[in-house]
């Protein structure tokens, strides 16, 4: 960041903040599960949707978001993005009911969503190849230590106060950015005029969605269950022809072109075993920790805190060897 500009750097802080704060909202449920499904008396397999509605919005939003960072402006669509994650976070924080709760958790994904896809973009416009790197490992401080941290700080807060606190305590880190992002943050990139993909977006959501779903309610245990293998199979085949749809059409969501390249799809592959090491370990060892063996919410918290401190210390340092190094000796 020594070489960037006073405007650049305050850009990145902004998105960084926000990253972080999205990333963190991740997992910020996982310690909290067993509060919230003892006051709305509900099962586990229902109670995972707090986590598992958050990600399949996420998923969701993805290829969206592809099109609006070209579509709107830097700053336009970030002030949007953080408003929609904002209040969210309201509505969830006051919730009623659980269904409430679900409804604001998805609102709040429809914000956060964007947040991961536009950094990338900016640091790609803001950062040369050679320093790329570093400027990852960086900004892996809110792509990493959030969602690992979130457990730990949740224990905590459940622990000594309600769980409603997770929410209006991060409330008003929001607001603060988001009125920073109002006065600070420039647009970066250029804007284009893009002709929307109605037809992929219906597709990508539909087979995604069907996808997690299924995934999700296997966790009842009944793989046999059409609930499971149906929602599965639906997802597959409308994923595909999706892909197939993106791949034909002439002002496509995403580019596939890019999976030619095998550095590409084994990264990608790779990343996604990663993704599912580190977000189901962090989402089963608290249900393990307080249901199982019957320790409090802040214990099974403290259990994640060493993953999270030393995620938070290695990714400045990976990311400065990757420059150095480059991917294939890091990895």
């Amino acid at each position: 960041m020594d070489t960037l500009s006073k405007r650049d750097r305050k850009i990145l802080i902004i998105l960084i903040a926000g990253v972080f704060l999205g990333f963190l909202n991740q997992t910020l449920m996982n310690t909290a599960l067993p509060s919230i499904m003892t006051e709305f008396h509900i099962s586990t397999s229902l109670g995972q949707w707090l986590i598992n509605g958050y990600m399949l919005v996420n998923g969701v939003m993805v290829p969206l978001t592809a099109f609006l960072i070209q579509r709107l402006k830097t700053r336009t669509l970030y002030l949007w993005a953080m408003a929609i994650f904002a209040l969210g976070t309201l509505i969830a924080g006051f919730a009623p009911n659980y269904g409430v709760l679900i409804a604001g958790r998805v609102v709040q994904s429809i914000g956060s969503g964007v947040f991961g896809p536009l950094m990338n973009v900016v640091v790609m416009n803001l950062f040369v190849i050679e320093r790329r790197g570093s400027a990852m490992g960086i900004i892996g401080l809110a792509l990493n230590f959030a969602p690992t941290i979130g457990p730990t700080l949740s224990g905590f807060i459940v622990s000594n106060f309600s769980w409603r606190w997770l929410f209006w305590g991060v409330a008003p880190l929001i607001i603060i950015d988001l009125i920073l992002a109002f006065f600070l943050l420039q647009n970066i990139g250029e804007q284009k005029f893009l002709k929307f993909n109605f037809l992929g977006v219906v597709l990508s959501s539909i087979g995604l969605g069907s996808l997690l779903y299924g995934f999700s309610n296997a966790g009842d245990g009944a793989w046999a269950s059409p609930n499971v293998w149906g929602f599965i199979i639906l997802g597959m085949a409308v994923t595909m022809l999706f892909v197939w749809q993106q791949t034909h059409s002439h002002v496509p969501l995403l580019n596939f072109d890019v999976f030619r390249y095998h550095n590409f799809w084994v990264a990608t592959l790779i990343n996604v075993v990663l993704m599912a090491a580190l977000y189901g370990g962090s989402l089963m060892m608290p249900l393990y920790i307080q249901d199982v063996k019957g320790d409090s919410a802040l214990i099974s918290g403290l259990a994640l805190m060493p993953g999270a401190i030393l995620t938070a210390i290695l990714s400045p340092a990976s990311g400065k060897w990757y420059d150095s190094y480059g991917v294939r000796k890091l990895a």
